[in-house]
């Protein structure tokens, strides 16, 4: 393959790439995100510097169902997101993330740094339960139930504002991939912004969350203190690519 060919090729490997180039467009993308308090000292040592802790002890589980994602395909991810602060500017760090499809994992953690891992999460109904389970290595770590659709929020409009506003909020992950020796080759704070958002249904409703214990899928480093909110959203959008917002290697 002629040098010109190879800096054209959107992933490795070469004979048949792993995810091809962007813009991803996600159709009827679920979540079911619950709100919590939790140790503050659990937050300051979950974020990079430069980001600080926003002041309100609280993190986001999260768990999303994507079943027409262009590219990756049909898949579910569940994680950990920490609101947080870069200067003066709210942003949600992503600090943990577990899915159940290569390709998504691949292209995640190789273009925007997303911190992702493969894991079994599934978000179903069951009769009149919104169900999250994320399971890892075998073990369930993280259990999340929610009322299924009593409070439609979509028909106040503050409301339906203050969700596509926490959807278009500038998004941050921790970028890290090491050169052939071994030592850093990128070390970045890396952004990025959902566009094009059509949320096309949200409910509230009352939401319980129970964390696991484990090594390797440390969501319950996290303690669920009291939850604050949760929320049920389908919504198709876009993610594009994203901007470096910090290089570690060359301050």
């Amino acid at each position: 393959m002629k040098i010109e060919n190879i800096i054209k090729l959107p992933s490795m490997p070469l004979a048949a790439p792993s995810y091809p180039n962007g813009v991803f467009r996600f159709i009827n993308r679920e979540y079911l995100t619950i709100v919590y308090e939790t140790d503050p000292e659990a937050i300051s040592s979950a974020l990079p510097e430069p980001l600080v802790p926003d002041g309100s002890n609280t993190v986001l589980y999260e768990f999303i169902r994507m079943p027409d994602s262009s590219g990756f395909g049909d898949y579910t991810e569940s994680g950990i997101v920490i609101p947080s602060k870069y200067n003066d500017e709210h942003v949600n760090f992503t600090t943990q993330m577990y899915l159940d499809n290569e390709a998504a994992t691949f292209g995640g953690r190789e273009v925007w740094g997303f911190p992702k891992k493969i894991g079994k999460p599934k978000l179903t109904v069951f009769e009149d339960t919104l169900t999250g389970i994320l399971e890892y290595a075998n073990v369930q770590v993280a259990i999340a139930t929610m009322t299924y659709k009593h409070n439609n929020i979509c028909q106040n409009s503050k409301q339906k504002d203050e969700i596509l506003e926490q959807l278009s909020k500038k998004q941050v992950n921790l970028k890290i991939i090491p050169d052939v020796d071994g030592k850093p080759a990128i070390a970045q704070l890396v952004s990025y912004q959902l566009t094009d958002i059509d949320i096309k249904g949200a409910w509230s409703g009352s939401a319980r969350l129970h964390l696991i214990p484990h090594v390797n899928a440390p969501v319950a480093d996290f303690p669920v203190h009291k939850i604050l909110n949760c929320i049920h959203v389908v919504a198709d959008l876009t993610l594009p690519y994203g901007n470096v917002m910090y290089d570690y290697l060359n301050q």
